[in-house]
């Protein structure tokens, strides 16, 4: 199940954000089009940016055994990881808003971009298929008490 984000105090104009991430959150509208989302019809599209500066984009890949699909965020980290970048600034998310609220990262992709954040924390954009409203959250306000390696130790 998709979360949903509504904080009037985190949503700004597409006009307002910077070049690069206005890039950013461009190329997660774009990834949403290569969504393979026959059995929700839910396309979303994720694009990463890199410490260095490069953006990975992934979208959502769904499967006739719904549990073996993969989200747009998650597929964008494992293909930045695949081609060795493990340090990341910001995500964005473009997905259909319902009900005029941002679609968010579920709980397992909260967990996930968590995995990378252990230092500094990752910015996130939510937007919809027009970019009118971008909320613009974090991963550790999105997920605070997350699991890491160190709370095994």
């Amino acid at each position: 199940m998709s979360q949903h984000v509504n904080n009037s105090e985190n949503i700004v104009e597409f006009s307002s954000i910077c070049h690069e991430e206005k890039e950013l959150i461009r190329a997660s509208v774009d990834a949403r089009k290569n969504s393979y989302s026959p059995f929700s019809n839910f396309a979303v599209g994720a694009a990463l940016k890199c410490e260095d500066g490069t953006i990975i984009t992934g979208c959502n890949v769904e499967n006739s055994s719904y549990g073996l699909s993969i989200c747009a965020e998650r597929s964008a980290i494992v293909k930045a990881v695949s081609d060795g970048y493990r340090k990341f600034t910001s995500i964005a998310v473009c997905a259909s808003p319902v009900n005029d609220i941002s679609t968010a990262p579920c709980g397992a992709c909260r967990q996930f971009i968590s995995e990378f954040s252990t230092k500094k924390d990752i910015i996130i954009y939510l937007t919809g298929p027009d970019m009118k409203k971008i909320v613009v959250t974090s991963i550790r306000e999105l997920l605070p008490f997350s699991f890491h390696l160190n709370s095994c130790k």
